[in-house]
C-alpha cells in the first residue's frame, strides 16, 4: 500500500512579508522601486489620463518629503531613477522634472494630516469617476466591498481643480483615519502605510465601483449585513492585508520592465 506523503511542516514554507530594513539607503531605494513599479502597474491597467494622476511615497529620512512621478512621463516608463522628490510645498528637491501642482496639493495636505501613511494614490480612472459622478460610496456587496465598508468618505463637493492647501486640507479632513475618499465628480483616492497598499486599496477600489456600477445596470443589488461587513471588514481591509494582495500584482510588473528612459 503506497504511504501517504508526509505533510511539510509549516515553518518551512514560504510565505512574503513586508521586509525590515537595515538602513535609510535600503528602505529608500525599496520604496523608490516599489513606487515606480506601482506606476507603470498603473499605466498597464489604463489608470493613467493625460498629465493627470499620482502616486506618491514619503522618503523614510526627510519625512517631509516625497517621491513622485515626474510631470509628463508616462506612467509605462517611470523607472525608480525616474522619480523626483518633492517637499510640502510643492517644490523639488531632487530630480529635473516638474511636478504636477495641482494634484501634489492634495497629496501633500494627505501626507501632512497622516503620518502614519507612507503612500497616497489617485487617478482619474474609469469607474471611480464613474461612481463619483453619483456621488456615491462603495457599497457592501462584495467581500471585497467590505474591506472599505464604514472605511472610506465621500467628499460631496466639486469646487474645480484643485490648486491651494485649504482644498487640499478640506480633502484631508473627509478622509480622515479612514483608507480612502470618493471625490465627488473627479474619482478615488487612497492611502497606505506602505506603497503597495495604497496601490492595492485603489485597484481594489476601482474594481469594486466597477462591479457596482454593472450590478447596478443588471438590477438591483443585495447588500451584505451590517455584522457580516464589518467582520469580513476586519479580516480583508488591514494594510497588511492588502500588502499580501498586492504581491502577485508586483511580481508581474518587476519582471517587466519599464518603456524607454525619459
Amino acid at each position: 500500500m503506497t504511504q501517504t506523503p508526509t505533510p511539510v511542516p509549516v515553518e518551512q514554507l514560504g510565505f512574503a512579508m513586508p521586509p525590515v530594513h537595515e538602513s535609510v539607503l535600503d528602505e529608500r531605494a525599496y520604496r523608490k522601486e516599489r513606487l515606480a513599479g506601482a506606476l507603470r502597474l498603473f499605466g498597464r491597467l489604463g489608470y493613467e489620463e493625460g498629465v493627470s494622476g499620482h502616486i506618491t511615497a514619503r522618503d523614510p529620512e526627510f519625512t517631509d518629503c516625497f517621491w513622485v512621478n515626474p510631470f509628463g512621463v508616462p506612467f509605462a516608463h517611470v523607472a525608480a531613477g525616474d522619480l523626483i522628490l518633492v517637499n510640502g510645498q510643492g517644490q523639488v528637491v531632487i530630480g529635473r522634472h516638474h511636478v504636477n501642482q495641482a494634484a501634489f496639493a492634495v497629496h501633500a495636505q494627505v501626507h501632512s494630516a497622516r503620518p502614519g501613511v507612507v503612500a497616497v494614490a489617485h487617478t482619474h480612472s474609469l469607474h471611480g469617476r464613474a461612481l463619483s459622478a453619483l456621488g456615491e460610496l462603495i457599497e457592501p456587496i462584495t467581500q471585497e466591498a467590505c474591506a472599505f465598508y464604514e472605511d472610506h468618505a465621500l467628499v460631496d463637493r466639486y469646487t474645480g481643480v484643485v490648486v491651494d492647501e485649504a482644498e487640499g486640507r478640506r480633502i484631508a479632513g473627509a478622509l480622515g483615519a479612514y483608507k480612502a475618499v470618493v471625490l465627488r465628480n473627479h474619482g478615488l483616492l487612497t492611502v497606505g502605510d506602505s506603497v503597495d497598499a495604497a496601490a492595492w486599496w485603489f485597484i481594489s477600489m476601482e474594481r469594486c465601483a466597477q462591479v457596482q456600477l454593472a450590478a447596478r445596470a443588471a438590477g438591483k443589488p443585495v447588500l451584505i449585513e451590517h455584522r457580516d461587513a464589518v467582520a469580513t471588514r476586519e479580516q480583508l481591509g488591514s494594510d497588511l492585508v492588502a500588502w499580501v494582495n498586492y504581491q502577485p500584482l508586483w511580481r508581474q510588473i518587476s519582471q517587466a520592465a519599464p518603456g524607454p528612459p525619459q
